[in-house]
């Protein structure tokens, strides 16, 4: 019996091509089968949902996603919520470049210790690390203190309940995940080229804007897309740092299916939630391809 099985899995010696992508395909199909049930039939099912007009789900009709798109109110929590996304790439890049910079120069056992240090904050909850940031915005929080021991205010600045703290706490939030896809990619760069570029006489800057750079392109999209995906969709630091003065998708969403119970009209945000993000993640991989010299 258990040959029987190995025959059926493993293709014999010499094997046409053909058979043995036969029994790939084989392989793969309890994960297409995952895939269809837990994801693709949601999705349907949502798409489904967002094309009626009622809760009881018996009238059918564009009138949701009319309401949705004619409201210029819910039109700008759209654009909110990209830029919001947009913002917090921006700001996790300047960040995490000189961090993989200090990665990329630093001995074996400094960059084991400086991983170990990026990954720790994945291994709390993101609703601790989030209901953290409250303690270091908050007016008397740590910022403050030290603005104002500093000289540098003589009054608390407001940073809860805006979007300057809100982008502060989710870049350090999903700093992770930009991170470890552009350590992964700048710890391969062959440190021949960067000697090559200094013996040549380019600066540090140079060397960094001219190789570094365009070769850690790979890691830098990998890592944005994660950002750009992770705090769109961040409900709870939106609604825990935002709280009710900043309004995104995910907080309507919420409002729509738990509190008003309006079902089609969660399902139209829901949507276009998923597209926003997808338009995101395609424009990062078109910039990707303009810029990764190794495209071209």
């Amino acid at each position: 019996m258990a040959a029987t099985t190995a025959d059926a899995v493993v293709p014999p010696v010499g094997a046409p091509a053909e058979a043995k992508e036969r029994i790939e395909w084989r392989l793969a199909t309890p994960l297409a089968f995952a895939y269809m049930a837990f994801f693709a039939a949601p999705l349907l099912l949502l798409f489904w949902v967002s094309f009626h007009e009622d809760n009881e789900l018996t009238r059918m009709g564009p009138g949701q996603w009319i309401r949705f798109l004619s409201d210029p109110f819910y039109v700008g929590v759209v654009w909110q919520t990209i830029l919001l996304g947009i913002a917090t790439v921006l700001a996790a890049t300047l960040l995490s470049y000189p961090l993989a910079l200090v990665f990329y120069a630093a001995s074996p056992l400094a960059r084991k210790l400086l991983l170990f240090i990026i990954v720790l904050p994945l291994l709390t909850s993101v609703v601790v690390r989030t209901f953290a940031w409250i303690a270091i915005l908050s007016r008397e929080g740590v910022i403050n203190n030290t603005l104002i021991a500093l000289g540098i205010t003589t009054a608390p600045v407001p940073l809860l309940q805006t979007q300057y703290g809100l982008i502060i706490a989710l870049m350090q939030i999903e700093m992770p995940l930009m991170l470890l896809p552009l350590l992964a990619v700048v710890q391969g760069i062959d440190r021949s080229l960067v000697e090559a570029s200094r013996s040549l006489g380019a600066s540090h800057w140079r060397t960094f804007f001219r190789v570094l750079l365009p070769l850690s392109v790979p890691g830098w999209i990998a890592g944005a897309t994660l950002v750009f995906a992770s705090s769109t969709t961040a409900f709870i630091s939106q609604s825990v740092i935002g709280g009710g003065r900043l309004v995104y998708l995910p907080s309507v969403i919420w409002q729509q299916a738990m509190v008003i119970s309006d079902w089609p009209f969660a399902a139209v945000a829901s949507v276009m939630l998923l597209i926003s993000v997808l338009t995101g993640i395609l424009a990062l991989g078109a910039i990707g391809r303009l810029i990764d010299p190794r495209s071209k």
